[in-house]
């Protein structure tokens, strides 16, 4: 699939939409818990602040106002949804999946729903996912989806480790996909993993081969624990990599990316390793700054803040790029549909 116009109609982004708890914690506050200093946390990571969900709120409740958000944006009402997929790594329950809760909340009677984990890469995994199950062709098909980034980091990362306490936040992200002018929406991605590298990054107890018990508690087990310096190699190997492959394998000049909207990972590695991936007229997104990471949150939550502020124009190609546990990679590339094209 080449980055020419085709002539049959495409399945993109019809409407975007982003939910961040009120409670801002500054980095004064996770730096005392973490031994650290305020300075220490932005000169390593660019980022200045995050968002804490309250006690009450869990993954779900941040997704069902992203996803009416991105509703109202794309025009149209939940009982014309057909799909929810949902990408998260903090669920609010081991079962049922966190998209059947939203789509209960949501009252959207009509959609099957899932989640999908594959940690910070969730988002373009679910986002591919999604579109490829959409057949606006197909007779009786499911004709619109709804696609959910949302994580609740706070409530798994240890105050007291500095490798990880000061780099997430909580938040959702939602986009509504449908139907697009032919030429528009998805026209390329890249999906991959590497299993071998599983440790980087992990919640070790709490499943199968943990259960939970007071010794799991005890020992830590149940915090998110992450190998920071080996996830950077990883990223400064493999993301230019995958990018570079991506482009190469749909044909798609360099050069005719006009924006470029990574995982929020951390904002000086992001800055780091943008010179490496050859994308001479990209746009840089980069919300990192006061969101901090929000997981699988944080491309949807990016998309919509660039889409509010009225950055895509129609027509206009956007990259996308996740990366995370597992390991695992995701790029998507879509031509923007503007608002103005009606859904």
């Amino acid at each position: 699939m080449a980055v020419g116009r085709s002539e049959r109609a495409g399945v993109g982004i019809l409407g975007t939409g982003s939910y961040l708890p009120s409670g801002i914690v500054s980095n004064d506050l996770v730096a005392e818990r973490a031994g650290v200093t305020a300075a220490w946390i932005q000169d390593r990571t660019g980022i200045r602040s995050r968002r804490y969900a309250a006690a009450g709120e869990a993954a779900s409740d941040l997704a069902v106002e992203a996803a009416r958000a991105a509703l109202d944006a794309a025009g149209l009402t939940a009982d014309r949804i057909g799909l929810i997929v949902v990408a998260t790594s903090t669920p609010d329950h081991p079962q049922p999946a966190t998209a059947c809760l939203v789509q209960s909340r949501l009252g959207a009677r009509h959609a099957a729903a899932f989640d999908l984990n594959s940690v910070c890469s969730g988002f373009v995994f679910a986002l591919v996912t999604a579109a490829r199950l959409l057949d606006p062709a197909a007779p009786g098909a499911r004709r619109h989806a709804l696609v959910i980034g949302t994580d609740v980091y706070s409530r798994i990362v240890d105050p007291a480790d500095r490798r990880t306490a000061v780099l997430f936040g909580d938040g959702a992200g939602a986009v509504v996909l449908g139907p697009v002018r032919p030429g528009h929406g998805l026209i390329a991605a890249r999906l991959a993993s590497d299993g071998a590298r599983h440790d980087l990054i992990h919640v070790r107890a709490g499943g199968s081969r943990e259960p939970a018990s007071a010794r799991t508690v005890a020992e830590g087990g149940h915090w998110f624990r992450m190998d920071g310096r080996g996830v950077s190699a990883y990223v400064r190997t493999e993301l230019p990599r995958t990018v570079r492959e991506l482009l190469d394998l749909y044909d798609v000049p360099a050069d005719a990316v006009d924006h470029f909207v990574p995982h929020q990972a951390n904002g000086v590695l992001l800055r780091s390793v943008l010179p490496d991936l050859g994308l001479p007229r990209a746009r840089v997104h980069l919300t990192v700054d006061e969101h901090a990471n929000t997981g699988s949150a944080s491309i949807p939550l990016t998309l919509d803040t660039v889409r509010r502020r009225g950055a895509f124009a129609d027509g206009e190609l956007v990259l996308l790029a996740g990366f995370g546990g597992g390991m695992s990679l995701g790029t998507a590339l879509l031509r923007w549909q503007g608002d103005a094209d009606g859904h």
